[in-house]
C-alpha cells in the first residue's frame, strides 16, 4: 500500500479534462483564455476603483473587494494549468501541484460561499435595518467577517487535503477532470473511501447548502420589506444593488449544486466538466460586469475617476 503511494507522490497525475474532444481543445483554449483576461482585468478594476473612490468606502463594497480578489485567485488557481494542459500534447500535473491545486480551488469556494452569505446580510441590514446600519455593520465586524470567511475555507481545505494525503492512491493515476478535486482523487484510492465521502458530503452541507438557505432567507426578508416600501427612488435602488448580488449568488451556487447533487454517472461526469468549466472560468469574469453594468455607485466612480484623470493632464499641459 505504501508503495503505492509513493509512486504517486514521486509521478505525476494525468489531467483527463476535455482530451475525448481533441477537436474542441483549441477552440475551448481560445475561448478560456478571453475570458481569463476578462477575469483578471475586470476584477482588478472592481479592487482598484474600491480603494481609490472614498464614495465606495462602504461594508458593502470592501466586501465586493474581497470577492473581486477571491474571483481573481480563484480562477488562477486552476486555469493556467488548464490551458496549458489544452495548448500542448502534455496533460500532466505533479502530484504536489495536484495537491496545491486541491487545496487552494476547495479553500477559494469554500471561501466565496461564505462570502456571499455575509454580503447578503450586508443587504439584509441596509434594506431591513437603515437606521442601525452603520452600528450593525461597522469597519470592525466587516473585517471579522470577511477573515471569518477566508479563515473558514482555508480550514475546511485543509481538513480534505489533510484526508487525500493518507488515502493510497493507486492504478492509472488518470484524473477525470481538467483540474484536481476531491472527489475525482477518492476514485483513484485503493481502499475503502466511505469515511471522506461522508466528510465531504457533511462539509458541503454545512459550507454550500446552510449559506445558501440563509441567503435565500436573507433575500425573502428583503423582498418583504421591499413590498412596504412607498419611495420609488429607494425601491430602485434596493432593486440595483440586491439584484445584482442575488444574480451573482445564482451563477454560483446553482452550477455548483447541480454537479454535486445529481446521480454520478458517466454522461453526468462528462456534463460536470463542463458546467464545473462555467463556474470556474465564465461566472467570475461576468461579476464585474454585473456590478459594474447594474450599479449606480461604480458607474459614478468610474466617471469620477476619469474626470481626476482629465483634470490632471490638463493641469500638466498648461
Amino acid at each position: 500500500m505504501m508503495e503505492k503511494l509513493n509512486a504517486s507522490s514521486e509521478g505525476y497525475f494525468f489531467l483527463l479534462g476535455f482530451s475525448k474532444w481533441p477537436q474542441l481543445e483549441v477552440i475551448l483554449f481560445v475561448v478560456i483564455l478571453i475570458f481569463y483576461l476578462l477575469t483578471l482585468i475586470g476584477n482588478l478594476f472592481i479592487i482598484m476603483l474600491s480603494c481609490l473612490d472614498s464614495c465606495l468606502h462602504t461594508p458593502m463594497y470592501f466586501f465586493l473587494s474581497n470577492l473581486s480578489f477571491l474571483d481573481f485567485c480563484y480562477t488562477t488557481s486552476s486555469i493556467p494549468q488548464l490551458l496549458v494542459n489544452l495548448w500542448g500534447p502534455e496533460k500532466t500535473i505533479s502530484y504536489a501541484g495536484c495537491i496545491v491545486q486541491l487545496y487552494f480551488v476547495l479553500a477559494l469556494g469554500t471561501t466565496e460561499c461564505v462570502l456571499l452569505m455575509v454580503m447578503s446580510y450586508d443587504r439584509y441590514a441596509a434594506v431591513c435595518k437603515p437606521l442601525h446600519y452603520t452600528v450593525l455593520m461597522h469597519p470592525q465586524l466587516c473585517q471579522s467577517l470577511a477573515l471569518a470567511s477566508w479563515v473558514s475555507g482555508f480550514i475546511n481545505s485543509a481538513l480534505h487535503s489533510l484526508f487525500i494525503l493518507w488515502v493510497p492512491l493507486c492504478g492509472h493515476y488518470q484524473v477525470d477532470h481538467f483540474f484536481c478535486e476531491v472527489p475525482a482523487l477518492l476514485k483513484l484510492s485503493c481502499v475503502d473511501t466511505h469515511i471522506n465521502e461522508l466528510t465531504l458530503m457533511f462539509t458541503s452541507s454545512i459550507f454550500a447548502l446552510i449559506p445558501l438557505f440563509l441567503i435565500l432567507t436573507s433575500y425573502g426578508a428583503i423582498a418583504w420589506a421591499a413590498l412596504k416600501m412607498q419611495s420609488i427612488t429607494r425601491l430602485q435602488k434596493v432593486f440595483g444593488t440586491c439584484g445584482s448580488h442575488l444574480m451573482v449568488v445564482s451563477l454560483f451556487f446553482i452550477p455548483a449544486l447541480f454537479i454535486y447533487l445529481q446521480p454520478s454517472t458517466e454522461n453526468s461526469q462528462e456534463q460536470g466538466k463542463f458546467i464545473a468549466l462555467f463556474y470556474t472560468v465564465v461566472t467570475p469574469s461576468l461579476n464585474p460586469l454585473i456590478y459594474t453594468l447594474r450599479n449606480k455607485d461604480v458607474r459614478g466612480a468610474v466617471r469620477r475617476l476619469m474626470e481626476r484623470e482629465q483634470n490632471v493632464c490638463a493641469a500638466l499641459t498648461v
